[in-house]
Parts: structure tokens; C-alpha cells; sequence
């Protein structure tokens, strides 16, 4: 499995696909697969049976896997931005290529 630059809980934009432009909180990444399930973004309608749980039942909408490769990460300036790696004080720390500052 490769390393991924997007972690969760971190604010990602879409750059390719229908959802191109918008932007969201990472929920889950799936390393076996490269996707991430992103808030908002990439919405389905499933159809779900009645149960205890929920006994209307009904069309649900939700949010379905992106591929890693559609997502970009957003530095705190809000710019969209690559993700590099360096040591600081002897820990590697993830860097915004962009404006060189350390994410997190």
C-alpha cells in the first residue's frame, strides 16, 4: 500500500468529477482502495428497506467513496495545495507546497 498525503478530518476540495469545486471534511479513508468518503460531496440516493431502525424505509441520500487522486488538500489560507514531507526537530511533518507552512 502506497502513503496517502489525506488523512481524516482533513478539509479536501474536488478537483476532477461531477462534484468539482466543492469542498469537505474527510469522514474515512479506505487505504485498500485509494477513496475517501467525503461530507457532502459525491452524494447517492440508496433505497432502503423498512426495519426496526428505521420503519418508514424510503430513498436515503449519502455520501459514496472518491477517488484519492480527485482530492486536493486545502492549506489554512485556503488555497488548494499539494503535500510534501520534512523533518522538524527530528519528526517528519506534512507541508503545504504551496505556502511552505506545516499543516497540523
Amino acid at each position: 500500500m502506497q502513503k496517502l498525503n489525506i488523512k481524516k478530518s482533513d478539509i479536501v476540495k474536488v478537483i476532477a468529477g461531477d462534484s468539482r469545486g466543492q469542498q469537505g471534511k474527510v469522514l474515512v479513508i479506505m487505504r485498500t482502495k485509494n477513496t475517501a468518503l467525503v461530507e457532502g460531496i459525491n452524494m447517492v440516493s440508496k433505497h432502503s428497506k423498512p426495519t426496526a431502525k428505521t420503519p418508514q424505509g424510503g430513498i436515503i441520500k449519502q455520501e459514496s467513496p472518491i477517488h484519492i487522486s480527485n482530492l486536493m488538500l486545502i492549506d489554512s489560507k485556503g488555497n488548494a495545495t499539494r503535500i510534501g514531507r520534512r523533518l522538524e526537530k527530528e519528526k517528519l511533518v506534512r507541508y503545504s507546497k504551496k505556502s511552505g507552512e506545516v499543516i497540523k
